[in-house]
């Protein structure tokens, strides 16, 4: 049978403690309003900084490209937008240090023709040009398609009749300037200034260098050229000849490079705007000014930097782990939470990212909502997540004001990730305060529940060892000198257990003492019915003494009343020598010695005797005579446990059958007596073999009973270390008697 759980003590002290974990819900709600609070002020810091930013550039037109930022509307391939490049180009003629060129260059095909419209397969040439700015220069790259690739005669004059590359620019002087790039064979490039193709003769332009690569698919061309030469307009086209000192079958470029009115435009990054924007970068975020067609003109700062105020993670623990160092218990603590808690905690707790992708960074074009909104003149700011999804950006644009109208905008972007961090801090140092403090006031409880648990359990075991199963005191209960509800408890049951020794040893020896008491009053009373029987007996005989010598001798009349006073005398004297029988059995019982005998003889002997006494009675037992059932203890108070049991039985039964049947059961051997009667009372089984205890419902005038009989039975049980019990049989038709006594092998 399964072990039934007990909600005790500890356990509703445990269950109490347990209300201790709503603290760190609680104190999470806190951080979390908290971290709501500062994600505000970061808003609202960052739209202040957008704001200042843009304040310092209102009304300065001069900081904007005249040409390239003003234009009503800008085309692709022919406005450019030139990249900052975050090293100088090595002149080779090849791509790897052009970073992310694939998606920064622009490809030229059939749309793109200058002059001549040729059909896309008349059309044998096309190219893809990038424009990057580093320092002082202006770097572009051609990577030119050309089925056939017609170089310089070495002896030709003209520059022009071959594959050649045209640079157009005007420079801050606003004088406009034609460029040839024009080679007889791959390696460093042959660059002219020009004004007329036709008339003019060309003049080595030394300013502009770069290297003609020849390539499988016709040829690369990377060239660099000051950026004092050109301002905001420029343009480039590719010449293709396909015969030697031929004329030219196709052009394809940016624009028409051969006036000054038919020019492209440019947009470099703004020194001046990088400055003033430079000065912005202590506020720790990410900055970014864009004109009205969000080309980006300045940027600042690193987004995965700017985690805002906090750049860097603040160690709140510095303090007191130096302090810990003078105290072994707190010392103990930390490494504790340093090991094992922020481990946890960083599992647990959403840790900021230490890395990234943002695309944002090296876009030509920055889009968005805030941005869109900004350059229609209205500020707002924005959540997002960063391209990888697992960083918070935050996004404010403030527009820029020239002559009342929107030219540009400004960006500032932070991630939370200084709120994260600053979050994570006060959830660890909050959660570890409260698990110390949760720590210590469960074990402050659980000793305290153990304490008052163990003293309680102390005392209902003393209590339960002190009476027995039988309501017997065999025991004290210690006095307690706590002064408390438990040691006031303790003592009143001392004071119980004792009274009730007191009264039961009374009663224990009440039976000899009154029987002791009453035996002299009963012999006078006796004395004096005999006497009075006699002189009764002689008055008669006086009377009739004539008559009995006359008349045949005839039985003296008795006087009922005094056969009735000795019946009762009778009865006295046998309820008396009831009551000490049990007193003897428990003496005898403890002076006689135990002696190894065979149950089988003894129980063969005591039914066969049973017969003989309760003719009427039919005993349904098989000779055992053959088996060997070796016990140790008294055969002579087995016969007088069996007498007690047989005699219950047979005056129980209905059908006039008792049962009596043996099993050996590995050391044990079990009598079971049995018969057809009434059932058991309900919770009578154990208070059965009690003294004085009696259920018999039609009461023997004849015979006393007093309820000694299966007392007697279990003393003698108990004498033998066995056990014996009485229980309704299967059937409910009668009561089962069982007897367990060990066997000696």
């Amino acid at each position: 049978m399964a072990m039934k759980w007990r909600f005790g003590l500890r356990s509703k002290l445990l269950l109490l403690s347990s209300f201790l974990f709503t603290i760190p819900w609680f104190g999470y709600q806190y951080v979390w309003e908290m971290e709501k609070y500062l994600r505000y002020g970061q808003e609202q810091t960052i739209i202040g900084t957008a704001r200042a930013l843009a304040t310092a550039m209102h009304e300065r037109a001069n900081l904007f490209n005249n040409q390239a930022s003003f234009l009503p509307s800008v085309e692709k391939g022919k406005d450019l937008y030139s990249y900052g490049l975050s090293a100088p180009i090595q002149l080779d003629g090849l791509n790897q240090d052009w970073p992310d060129f694939a998606n920064k260059a622009h490809f030229y095909q059939q749309k793109n023709q200058l002059y001549s419209q040729l059909t896309p397969e008349q059309l044998s040439i096309n190219f893809t040009a990038a424009v990057g700015t580093y320092g002082k220069y202006l770097y572009l790259y051609f990577a030119v398609i050309d089925d056939k690739v017609i170089y310089r005669d070495v002896n030709a004059r003209s520059i022009t009749n071959n594959d050649h590359l045209e640079l157009a620019f005007i420079n801050p002087k606003g004088v406009f300037s034609r460029f040839i790039i024009s080679n007889k064979t791959t390696g460093w490039i042959d660059a002219y200034r020009i004004t007329d193709i036709k008339d003019d003769i060309p003049v080595p332009a030394r300013q502009i260098q770069g290297h003609w690569r020849h390539t499988p698919q016709g040829y690369n061309v990377e060239v660099r050229v000051p950026l004092t030469e050109f301002n905001d307009n420029i343009a480039f086209a590719v010449h293709d000849v396909d015969s030697p000192l031929g004329v030219i079958e196709a052009s394809l470029g940016s624009a028409d490079p051969s006036s000054a009115e038919t020019l492209g435009t440019i947009l470099v990054p703004s020194p001046e705007i990088e400055r003033i924007v430079k000065g912005m970068s202590y506020t720790n975020s990410s900055i970014w000014v864009v004109d009205q067609h969000h080309r980006v003109l300045a940027t600042t700062g690193n987004i995965k930097k700017a985690s805002g105020v906090w750049n860097k993670r603040v160690n709140l623990n510095n303090e007191r782990i130096d302090n810990a160092n003078e105290n072994f218990i707190l010392a103990t603590w930390h490494t504790l939470e340093n090991t094992i808690l922020k481990p946890l905690y960083e599992k647990i707790l959403t840790q900021p990212p230490s890395n990234f992708i943002d695309q944002l960074y090296d876009s030509e074009n920055l889009t968005g909502k805030h941005i869109e909104s900004a350059l229609a003149g209205e500020p707002m700011s924005q959540w997002r997540l960063s391209t990888d999804q697992q960083a918070v950006v935050l996004s404010a644009a403030y527009p820029i004001f020239i002559d009342e109208h929107v030219k540009g905008a400004v960006i500032v972007e932070e991630t939370t990730n200084g709120i994260r961090t600053l979050r994570n801090q006060a959830l660890e140092k909050l959660f570890s305060s409260i698990l110390a403090i949760m720590l210590i006031g469960a074990l402050a409880f659980f000793l305290f529940a153990s304490r008052i648990s163990n003293r309680i359990r102390t005392l209902s075991n003393q209590a339960e060892m002190a009476i027995d199963e039988h309501g017997r005191i065999n025991g004290n209960v210690d006095t307690s000198n706590t002064n408390d509800e438990i040691g006031d408890l303790s003592r009143s049951f001392s004071t119980a257990v004792n009274r009730l020794g007191q009264y039961n040893h009374y009663l224990e020896n009440m039976s000899s003492r009154l029987s002791h008491e009453l035996r002299t009053p009963i012999a006078v009373v006796r004395t004096s019915l005999e006497t009075l029987a006699m002189q009764q007996q002689l008055k008669e005989q006086e009377n009739t003494a004539s008559n009995l010598q006359k008349q045949p001798q005839k039985p003296a009349i008795e006087n009922p009343y005094l056969i009735r006073a000795q019946q009762g005398v009778e009865r006295l004297s046998l309820i008396l020598t009831n009551m000490n029988e049990s007193t003897r059995i428990e003496e005898m019982l403890h002076n006689t010695e135990k002696n190894l005998f065979d149950l089988g003889q003894v129980l063969n002997g005591c039914i066969q005797g049973y017969r003989l006494i309760y003719p009427k009675m039919y005993f349904d037992f098989n000779d055992i005579s053959t088996e060997q059932y070796q016990v140790m203890g008294s055969p002579e108070h087995i016969a007088q446990l069996l007498d007690k049991v047989i005699a219950n039985a047979v005056e129980f039964s209905n059908d006039e059958k008792v049962s009596v049947n043996v099993v050996q059961n590995h050391n044990f051997v079990t009598l079971t007596i049995s018969n057809n009667g009434d059932l058991l009372p309900e919770q009578m089984s154990e208070q059965l073999f009690d003294s004085m205890v009696s259920i018999r419902q039609k009461h023997n005038n004849e015979q006393p009973h007093l309820g000694l009989g299966l007392y007697i039975a279990r003393l003698i049980c108990q004498f033998h270390s066995g056990t014996i019990k009485a229980i309704n049989n299967k059937a409910l038709q009668g009561v089962d008697v069982i007897i367990k006594l060990p066997l000696v092998k």
